[in-house]
């Protein structure tokens, strides 16, 4: 409603919001009920009483039951009349999409029937049906056609065909989610779509967490011609954002009308059902209005997506949960750097949305530190307010990284605390020595690897439950109201192969970059230095990733992530992209790196690493089924609870497909 006021009174005609904007997109489940298309009418009335949304065009989405069967709809009304019901013809259904879990397809083409209202509508509108179907919009002056998400992504997309038979404008209601690197493909999507066939697009995007994993990451846009015209930003702590755009139809017309071949298929078009409407998008004496020129559209670098992308999903979180902030057990490493720096960012975006009049974001702020006349105004002291960090230390750690977990703490403004968890671990190893009448060892010391293992497991267990008890009672300790989230901090890499301890620090409330790589956080690590002047993190850059479990030898660390993985970091990434995003089987993956690799590796090095990583990776599956809800920033991440559905319990020894590639490896 806030959006459809603000479009009016810029003077915009027609209004276009997000896809299923009315509920939310993300209700899932929550589709079977009925209470949630009763409630999704009961809005659409108030939206149909409103003064603000009379003498524009206004375009909603939200699911309709017709005929007993449950479509994914737009509503578009004028002055109290419903124009026409749209249902989604090609759904989301790959990936975090799962819409014919709730929805049908509408599977008749330029097909409209009749849809008998509810009573609260028809007391509104005094309409008792409305047309339902696949039509389009004539006004006195041009021809409107909608599609929805999806169908700008099918290969034979609707505006295709209504641009055919004469649609100027189209339309698109999103529900499109953050990947990084993902917004070009949008764009070029959109833009591509009026390039041939000429016309005017209108993009809407949800924007923000509704809910879950994903962030919804706007992108609002309007183009002509193949042309961008007007952008949204991407990412912002705004509820509301409007786009509006004034465009010269005759340069639709005068675009079209060169192309030959376009024109040659549009005499032959099959006609759309047209919906008329007695109303106008222009004005008889616009001839002085200015338009809209074409603009370049700025991308975000995949740093400053995960600079900001995770931080409005954070400060959604967090102002939705009620929570008074955020706990971290930073390290000293990459992982729980870049984890706080994400926090860091969030309260950058807090102050930046404060300075530029958001009251909304105010009034949250002032409701997490519990203060009605606070003004967040320096990231590192609102920083100070919703953040506490913990280096949890034990015998196995090193001086350096207690050094640097307390230098960055520093630099971005978190409450710090230090603590030392031996006489914890010493305590529960006693309880088994105690039982058992065994006392295991580390290896150094003439254990097996099952005791170094077990022990190293205490240590990381420990610190969670540490965590969660210092998330709980730190802020009643000092005298503060509320509670904290606890962050996690495992990268994507190591969630993919199952380099953690099952219920350690990577068991949290929510993780803010679970969903990133390795390598894309070292160069985030490098974005933060250069640009919120973290010198800190240089020596964090610097030393090699380790988990510090094991002991010192010679008080320096001897333990390195990538020499217990048994592979790189870069190695993983590339098993993790052939895995999930190229469909790669371990024989497949096998026949892709022969090639990928053939000047660093012989075929039976690439055949011993694809064995090992396959090992590693089906060994370790279960954990994925308790990962901690991550960020989704990466289209190969093994998160196993919506996107990535697969097994968890393996036959480990891969023995059909290790046979395919022994034999292939004989053979070359």
């Amino acid at each position: 409603l806030a959006g459809i006021a603000i479009a009016r009174s810029r003077g915009a005609r027609y209004r276009l919001g997000p896809e299923l904007e009315i509920c939310g997109y993300g209700c899932s489940d929550h589709y079977y009920e009925s209470d949630t298309l009763l409630h999704s009418f009961q809005v659409l009335e108030k939206l149909l009483e409103s003064p603000a949304t009379q003498d524009i065009i206004c375009d909603v989405g939200m699911p309709v039951l017709h005929r007993n069967v449950r479509y994914n709809c737009r509503v578009i009304f004028l002055n109290k009349k419903i124009l026409l019901i749209r249902p989604k013809i090609a759904l989301a259904n790959a990936g975090n999409y799962r819409e014919l879990r709730w929805f049908t397809p509408w599977s008749k083409a330029r097909h409209v029937e009749e849809y008998f209202l509810p009573r609260i509508i028809q007391e509104v509108t005094g309409q008792e049906t409305v047309p339902f179907g696949d039509a389009v919009l004539a006004t006195k002056d041009t021809c409107l056609g909608a599609e929805m998400c999806e169908e700008l992504w099918t290969p034979n997309s609707p505006h295709i065909d209504m641009g055919l038979d004469g649609v100027e404008i189209f339309t698109n209601s999103s529900g499109s989610h953050h990947v990084l690197r993902k917004a070009h493909t949008r764009v070029d999507l959109v833009n591509s779509a009026t390039a041939k066939n000429g016309g005017i697009y209108i993009f809407a995007n949800q924007k923000g967490c509704d809910g879950d994993r994903l962030y919804y990451d706007g992108c609002a846009m309007i183009s002509m011609n193949g042309e961008t015209v007007a952008q949204g930003s991407q990412f912002s702590l705004d509820d509301v954002e409007v786009l509006v755009a004034t465009l010269d139809l005759e340069d639709v017309r005068s675009y079209r009308a060169e192309i030959s071949s376009r024109n040659l298929a549009a005499s032959k078009a099959n006609p759309y059902p047209r919906v008329k409407v007695n109303f106008a998008l222009s004005c008889p004496d616009d001839v002085a209005v200015p338009t809209c020129m074409p603009i370049q559209w700025r991308y975000h670098s995949p740093e400053e997506e995960i600079s900001l992308g995770p931080a409005c999903w954070l400060w959604d979180y967090l102002r939705r949960s009620k929570q008074a902030g955020f706990l971290l057990p930073l390290s000293g490493g990459i992982d729980s750097s870049a984890t706080a720096c994400i926090v860091y960012s969030m309260c950058h975006q807090v102050c930046l949305a404060v300075k530029n009049g958001n009251a909304d974001v105010l009034a949250d702020a002032r409701r997490i530190v519990h203060d009605e006349t606070y003004i967040p105004e320096d990231p590192r002291e609102f920083c100070k307010r919703v953040f506490t960090t913990c280096y949890m230390a034990s015998e196995n750690s090193s001086q350096d990284t207690c050094n640097r977990a307390k230098l960055l703490a520093e630099q971005i403004g978190s409450y710090h605390i230090n603590l030392n968890i031996d006489v914890a671990v010493k305590a529960v190893v006693g309880i088994f020595s105690m039982v058992t009448g065994r006392t295991p060892r580390f290896s150094v010391y003439g254990g097996s690897s099952r005791e170094s293992l077990a022990l190293q497991n205490v240590q990381a267990r420990i610190r969670m439950v540490l965590a969660y008890l210092f998330a709980q009672l730190t802020l009643w300790a000092r005298g503060m109201p509320g509670g904290l989230l606890v962050l996690g901090s495992a990268n994507v890499d190591e969630s993919l192969r199952g380099y953690l301890t099952k219920y350690d620090c990577s068991s949290a409330d929510i993780n803010p970059i679970g969903g990133i790589s390795k390598t894309d956080l070292k160069n985030f690590i490098q974005y933060c230095i250069e640009n919120f002047q973290l010198t800190a993190l240089r020596s964090i850059m610097s030393a090699p990733p380790t988990a510090e479990l094991e002991p010192l030898v010679d008080g320096q660390v001897a333990q390195t992530d990538e020499a217990d993985m048994g592979m790189t970091y870069a190695e993983l990434s590339i098993y993790g992209k052939l895995r999930k995003i190229a469909k790669a089987g371990p024989y497949s993956m096998f026949c892709k790196l022969i090639n990928m690799w053939k000047e660093v590796c012989t075929p039976r090095e690439v055949a011993s690493k694809v064995k090992h990583f396959f090992r590693m990776y089906s060994v370790n599956r279960h954990k994925m089924t308790t990962l901690t809800p991550s960020y989704h920033a990466e289209n190969y991440s093994p998160d196993d609870n919506r996107f990535d559905l697969r097994p968890f319990l393996y036959n480990t020894t891969w023995s059909w497909q290790f046979r395919c590639i022994d034999k292939q490896v004989n053979a070359l």
